[in-house]
C-alpha cells in the first residue's frame, strides 16, 4: 500500500473525537484545535478512504454506515498505538510492565488471590493481566508470562508445572433428589452442563467408572468454567469442574458433589515464559513469587 493510502494518526484522532461527540466543534475543544482544522483532517481522511464518513442532518453530524464501520477500526488502531507507546515509555526504566495472560477462571479463582502483596514487594513492576483461551505466539503477542492447561510443551518457552487437577461433578443442592443415586448415570436426569474447552470431559468421567451414556455430549455448552459454575449454582444442571475452582462454593454449601468420584486429568496447569526472558528481572521475580505460593 502506498503512503497516500495511509491516513495520519491526527486525522483518525479527529475522526474518532468527532464521531464520539457528533460535533466538529466539541472535538476541536477536546483536541485543542480549531474547528476548521478538525473538519479539514476529517475531509482528508474521507478523501483517502474514498467514502463519506459523516452526513449533516438538521445541522448535526451523523455517521454514515461507512463511518460506523471505520470507527471500530480506528479505535482499535488508536488503542494499539497508545498501548505500544505506554509499553515503550516503561521499557527499561525503573518501572516496567509485565504482561501476563491466563485462562479466565483459573486467573480469577487461583492466580489473583496469590498476587496479594506482590505490588508492595516489587513496586517497580506493573502487572497487565489478560485472559487468553486460544493458542498464541508469546513472542509476537509480547507476552512475558502465560498460564495454560496442557501437556507442558510450548514452542520456544520454558514451562513450569503449577498444579494437577481432579474434576468432580457439582450442582446446586436444590436439584438433587432426596433418595441418593445408585449409579452415576442418574446424573443425566439433572442435565449435563458442557464445557466448550473440554468436549470429552463427561465421556471420560463416565468411562473411567466403566459407564457409557449417549448424554455425555448433550446439554448447554459454556465457554468458561466460571459460566458453568454459575449455571450449576443456579440449578441449571450438573457441571464437571476442577475441584480447586469450586472450593469456596463447596465449603459454603452453594454447590455439592452428587456422586463422589473424582477423575485426575491427564494434563496440568503450567506457567510459561519465552526462552529468552527467563533471566529478565521482572519475569524472574514474578515467576519466583508464584512458585513460592503454589499449594503443597
Amino acid at each position: 500500500m502506498s503512503r497516500r493510502h495511509l491516513p495520519s494518526l491526527s486525522s483518525m484522532q479527529c475522526f474518532e473525537a468527532s464521531a464520539r461527540h457528533l460535533s466538529f466543534t466539541r472535538a476541536a475543544e477536546e483536541l485543542n484545535l480549531t474547528q476548521s482544522a478538525v473538519s479539514k483532517q476529517v475531509a482528508q481522511l474521507e478523501a483517502t478512504l474514498e467514502h463519506k464518513l459523516f452526513r449533516r442532518v438538521r445541522k448535526r453530524l451523523q455517521l454514515t454506515p461507512e463511518g460506523s464501520l471505520y470507527l471500530t477500526e480506528a479505535r482499535k488502531i488508536l488503542a494499539q498505538v497508545e498501548m505500544s507507546t505506554r509499553y515503550m515509555l516503561s521499557y527499561g526504566g525503573e518501572s516496567e510492565v509485565l504482561n501476563v495472560t491466563t485462562l479466565p477462571t483459573f486467573g480469577a479463582r487461583w492466580l489473583i488471590p496469590r498476587l496479594n502483596g506482590f505490588r508492595y514487594s516489587h513496586p517497580g513492576i506493573y502487572l497487565n493481566i489478560t485472559n487468553r483461551v486460544e493458542p498464541f505466539d508469546m513472542d509476537k503477542e509480547r507476552v512475558d508470562v502465560a498460564f495454560f492447561y496442557g501437556h507442558g510443551a510450548w514452542p520456544k518457552t520454558e514451562c513450569i508445572k503449577i498444579l494437577d487437577e481432579d474434576v468432580v461433578p457439582v450442582c446446586s443442592p436444590t436439584i438433587v433428589p432426596q433418595i441418593p443415586f445408585d449409579d452415576p448415570l442418574q446424573l443425566t436426569q439433572l442435565v449435563l452442563l458442557q464445557s466448550a474447552t473440554r468436549p470429552e470431559a463427561w465421556h471420560d468421567w463416565f468411562e473411567a467408572q466403566g459407564y457409557y451414556t449417549e448424554h455425555s455430549y448433550h446439554g448447554p455448552r459454556f465457554d468458561t468454567f466460571y459460566m458453568a459454575i454459575r449455571a450449576a449454582q443456579a440449578g441449571c444442571g450438573v457441571a464437571l469442574i476442577p475441584r480447586f475452582l469450586v472450593t469456596e462454593e463447596l465449603e459454603e454449601g452453594k454447590l455439592i458433589i452428587p456422586w463422589h468420584f473424582s477423575l485426575r486429568s491427564p494434563d496440568a496447569y503450567y506457567m510459561a515464559c519465552p526462552e529468552n526472558m527467563g533471566e529478565v528481572a521482572k519475569v524472574k521475580n514474578f515467576m519466583e513469587w508464584i512458585i513460592a505460593r503454589v499449594d503443597g
